[in-house]
Order: structure tokens, then sequence, then C-alpha cells
């Protein structure tokens, strides 16, 4: 495994475990602060955001450019065009996925968790196995999106873990407490929540094996166009909403636009 590569996996594999904080937060914390979450879920939406429009979708034009140079269809940029469809195929792709998981065991709708003790310990262990299962569906495209990331820019796929990472704590939350409170176990708990982030590095695995082969500027823009997609909609879908369930609107906004601000800067610094 050549060191870019390697880089990569690296990468991804910080951000799937970082469901393993958001466990440790919810066993061993004596006191929880969902305003700071929600704060750090808002940034990290905004990082998402910003990078996926200003960086990822611009990058994924210019890879598709290259290949389709002064390419017109029905009188549109071929490029532009395939750009804009695969960014939409990606929203549907984490759409589809987010349809099959059932609601009542979506590990985003977290106001079931607000009485756990009220909870019967079957419905509480089929809450958290259902809840890991979910995470690990989320990851899969997730895993790919920060590894293709990194493998085209090390920068900008740190930036992409990082906020992945902090939109992984929460669901670490949802997998832990429901087990925790059904087993009264806090190493089956944590265990649980730690393997469910495993799917993002699997992820990166399994996406590397399929296009290795045939990766090239196409593909590549395809791929990063799609990636754009699914980082939006995880941002509108779950990382917003999810704050906003934490903490309050205006933390979240505000949180938002500090994610937006730090990445804005970064690129302009490392660019």
């Amino acid at each position: 495994m050549d060191s870019p590569v390697l880089f990569a996996f690296m990468v991804t594999l910080f951000a799937g475990l970082a469901t393993g904080i958001g466990s440790l937060m919810a066993l061993l914390s004596k006191r929880f602060n969902p305003k700071f979450l929600a704060l750090s879920l808002g940034f990290s939406a905004g990082v998402m955001i910003y990078v996926a429009f200003v960086e990822i979708f611009v990058k994924a034009r210019e890879a598709l450019t290259e290949s389709y140079l002064n390419q017109e269809i029905f009188g549109m940029d071929k490029a532009y065009l395939y750009t804009v469809i695969s960014f939409f195929v990606g929203i549907g792709i984490i759409a589809l996925i987010d349809k099959f998981v059932p609601s009542a065991e979506n590990p985003h709708e977290i106001k079931s968790l607000e009485n756990p003790e009220k909870m019967k310990d079957k419905r509480l262990m089929r809450l958290g196995v259902f809840s890991a299962l979910a995470i690990g569906i989320h990851n899969f495209p997730e895993g790919m999106a920060t590894f293709m990331a990194a493998m085209q820019d090390p920068a900008l796929g740190i930036s992409i873990a990082f906020a992945i990472a902090i939109h992984n704590i929460p669901e670490g939350i949802a997998v832990s407490i429901p087990v925790y409170f059904a087993t009264k176990n806090r190493k089956k708990a944590f265990t649980l929540s730690f393997l469910s982030g495993l799917a993002e590095p699997i992820g990166a695995i399994i996406g590397y094996m399929l296009l290795s082969t045939i990766l090239d500027q196409s593909v590549f823009g395809y791929v990063f166009a799609a990636v754009a997609g699914i980082m939006i909609y995880i941002s509108l879908d779950e990382l917003l909403p999810t704050a906003e369930e934490y903490g309050e609107h205006h933390i979240a906004i505000w949180g938002l636009i500090a994610g937006m601000l730090t990445m804005a800067l970064s690129l302009v610094l490392f660019s």
C-alpha cells in the first residue's frame, strides 16, 4: 500500500472511530453539555457545506472539463452538466439509504433517548443494535467520500475527516446509551458503538478496490461530484436537525457560520 493510499485510509479510520468518542462521552461523563454538541454539529455542517460547494464540486467540474474539453450536449457544457448530474446522484444514493432505515431506529431520532430508563430492556437493545446497523450503512459512503478527498488533496481530506468525526460523535451516543441501559454493560455498549464506526474505513477499502483499476480524470470527476452531494445531504438532513434537537437554533447557526469561516480561512491560507 503506497503512502497516499495509507494516509487516506488512516484519515478515514480516524473519522470512523469517532463513534467511540461519542460512546465514551455518554458512558463516562457525569455531565453532558448538549449546547456544546449542538455548536460542534453546526460547525461540522458549515465545514462540509462550504467545502462541498466551494472546493469539491469545483474540483469535480475541473476534472470532467479535462475529459470533455469544449464538448457540448444539447447546447450545454458537457462537463458542467455531468458534474451537476453526478452531484444529484450522490444525493439520491444517500437519500435511498435513509429511506431504507426505519425512522424508529434511525440513529438521528434522538428524542427516543431522552428517558432511556423508562424503556423496556428488549426495546432498548433492539434500538441500540438497529442504530449500530443504520450507522454502519450511513458511514459506508461517508468513508468513500473521506478517502477520495484525502487521496486527491491531503489537506482537504483532513478537513472533511474532522467534520465527519464531529458528525459521528452523536451517533456513538445513539448506539451506546440504549445498549448500556438494556444490558448495564459499559464494555458491550462501547464495543458495539466502536464497531459501527468501522464501516467508514471498510467503505474506503472497498471503494478503492472498485475504483483503483478504472480511476482516471473522468471517473474522479463523477465520484467527487457525488461526494459533494452526499456531504450536502448529510449536513442538511442529519447534522443541522440534530444540532437543533440538542441545542438552540441560533447556536446551531453560529456553529454553521464558524465552520464555514474556518474552512474558508484554511483554504485561503493553504491554497
